[in-house]
């Protein structure tokens, strides 16, 4: 029982460590500048998102394409901008991440 109780604070600990890595990446990339976690900005909060895609299995790719290139008239007339300070790999965890906002 110690041992399982062990095992799951660490995989408490983890999981928590990834959204806040995750949470604390979104603002140093200047997601934030736009989306917020759960009221719109310029842009869709990250819980829009998270429930418009949550049920698509290309979500996390398309999204991922649209943090790196950029996207337009997906939610209106604002154009979401390409972040060229984003690698595949952060692009890809932060849309993890965003995917996770319920």
């Amino acid at each position: 029982m110690k041992r399982l109780l062990g095992m799951s604070v660490a995989a408490v600990v983890l999981v928590s460590n990834a959204a806040l890595a995750s949470e604390a990446l979104a603002k140093a990339k200047n997601c934030a500048t736009c989306h917020s976690a759960s009221a719109r900005l310029v842009g869709p909060s990250y819980k829009e998102i998270s429930t418009k895609y949550g049920k698509q299995k290309d979500a996390e790719d398309k999204l991922t394409q649209r943090v790196l290139k950029g996207s337009s008239g997906v939610w209106g007339i604002v154009p979401m901008p390409a972040n060229k300070e984003v690698s595949d790999a952060e692009a890809r965890a932060l849309v993890k991440w965003i995917m996770s906002q319920k």
